[in-house]
C-alpha cells in the first residue's frame, strides 16, 4: 500500500474491502476470487493492530460516508414527521426533528444532522445549530410530554454555532433552555452520540436518562482543535488535546459518563451503514423498555441523579 502509517493502511484496506462486497452484492458478479485474499489481509492487520490512538477515533468520527443521523432514521424508524420552526424566529435545517415510530414504538426524535455532501453540509451548518434550533428541541420536547412520547436524541455536532448573529439572537440562553427543558422531561429520553458530540451544542439534547454513544464517536467539552488552539495556540496539537481530554467511547464509559458503548462494525460506522444500525437500533429499543417501566417521578430522579453525581469535587 502507498501508505506508511499501519492503521491508514488498514482503513484503505477495509475501503476496498467494503466496495468489492457492495458491488458483488449489487451486480450479482463472483468476486470471490478478488475479495477472499483482500479480507484475509485485513483480519491479519486487525489482529497486528494494536488499540487505536485517540486521535484515530475522532478521525473515525469524522470519516467521509459515516451515517449522519437522517441515515439511521432511514434504517430504524417509520412515519418520521419533520416539524419545523421554533414559533419566534425561523426554522433551523442543522436540528431537527418529529415524531416517528422508532422501530414501531411511537417516540420524539430530535436530531443533529451535519448534511451528506456539500451543499447540504453548507444549508446545515455541518450540524452546528442556531438558537432558533434549540428553541425548536424545546417545542417539541413541550409536544413530547404534552403526548407522552419517549424522546430519542441523536448527537452529531462539532458544536453550536459561533457566528455573531447566532451570539446576537441569544445562543448560550438558548442551549441552556434546551438543557433545563430536558432534564425535566416527564417522559424517558434517551441521547445517543454518534459521531461528534462537542461542548454545549451536544449538551443541549444529551441530559437524557440515558446517555450512549457509538464505539468510534466522542463527546467532550471542546474539540480537540479548540484545545490546542487555547492551549498550546496551535491547532496542529490536536492529537496531543485528544489524549489529554479523554474524549472517546472508552474513555466516558470508564468515567461513567455514557451508560453503553454501542459498536460499529469493523473499520468504522461508514463502511456498513446497515451493521452500523443494527446495534443502535437494539440498544436504544432496549433503553426505552426499560425507562417505559418507570413514572414520570422517577424518571426525574434518576435524571436529575444522574447528572448530579458527574465530575469530582472536595468540600472545603
Amino acid at each position: 500500500m502507498s501508505s506508511a502509517n499501519p492503521a491508514e493502511t488498514l482503513r484503505e484496506l477495509e475501503a476496498r474491502l467494503h466496495d468489492l462486497e457492495a458491488a458483488a452484492q449489487k451486480t450479482g458478479q463472483n468476486l470471490d476470487a478478488a475479495i477472499a485474499p483482500l479480507r484475509a489481509e485485513v483480519e491479519r492487520l486487525r489482529a497486528l493492530r494494536p488499540e487505536m490512538t485517540r486521535w484515530e477515533r475522532v478521525q473515525l468520527a469524522r470519516a467521509p460516508g459515516r451515517p449522519t443521523a437522517l441515515d439511521y432514521v432511514e434504517r430504524l424508524c417509520t412515519d418520521f414527521t419533520e416539524l419545523h420552526g421554533d414559533r419566534r424566529y425561523a426554522d433551523d435545517p442543522a436540528l431537527i426533528g418529529g415524531p416517528a415510530r422508532w422501530q414501531g414504538q411511537p417516540v420524539m426524535l430530535l436530531l443533529q444532522q451535519k448534511g451528506r455532501d456539500t451543499k447540504t453540509k453548507i444549508k446545515r451548518r455541518f450540524g452546528s445549530a442556531n438558537p432558533e434550533g434549540y428553541r425548536k428541541a424545546v417545542r417539541l420536547m413541550d409536544l413530547a410530554d404534552k403526548f407522552g412520547l419517549p424522546v430519542v436524541a441523536l448527537v452529531d455536532t462539532q458544536g453550536a454555532y459561533p457566528g455573531l448573529e447566532a451570539e446576537e439572537r441569544g445562543q448560550g440562553w438558548a442551549i441552556a433552555e434546551s438543557i433545563r427543558r430536558m432534564l425535566n422531561l416527564r417522559v424517558p429520553a434517551v441521547s445517543v452520540v454518534i459521531g461528534e458530540g462537542g461542548s454545549g451544542g451536544a449538551l443541549a439534547i444529551g441530559v437524557g436518562n440515558r446517555v450512549l454513544i457509538q464505539e468510534n464517536a466522542w463527546y467532550s467539552v471542546i474539540s480537540p482543535e479548540g484545545a490546542a488552539s487555547i492551549i498550546w495556540k496551535d491547532a496542529a496539537k490536536a492529537p496531543l488535546a485528544a489524549e489529554a481530554l479523554k474524549l472517546t467511547a472508552p474513555d466516558l464509559l470508564e468515567l461513567g459518563l455514557v451508560e453503553e458503548v454501542i459498536p460499529e462494525p469493523p473499520g468504522g460506522a461508514h463502511l456498513d451503514m446497515n451493521a452500523a444500525a443494527a446495534p443502535l437500533g437494539e440498544a436504544v429499543t432496549r433503553h426505552l423498555r426499560e425507562l417505559g417501566r418507570l413514572d414520570p417521578a422517577e424518571l426525574l430522579r434518576e435524571r436529575h441523579a444522574h447528572f448530579r453525581a458527574l465530575g469530582a469535587y472536595t468540600e472545603v
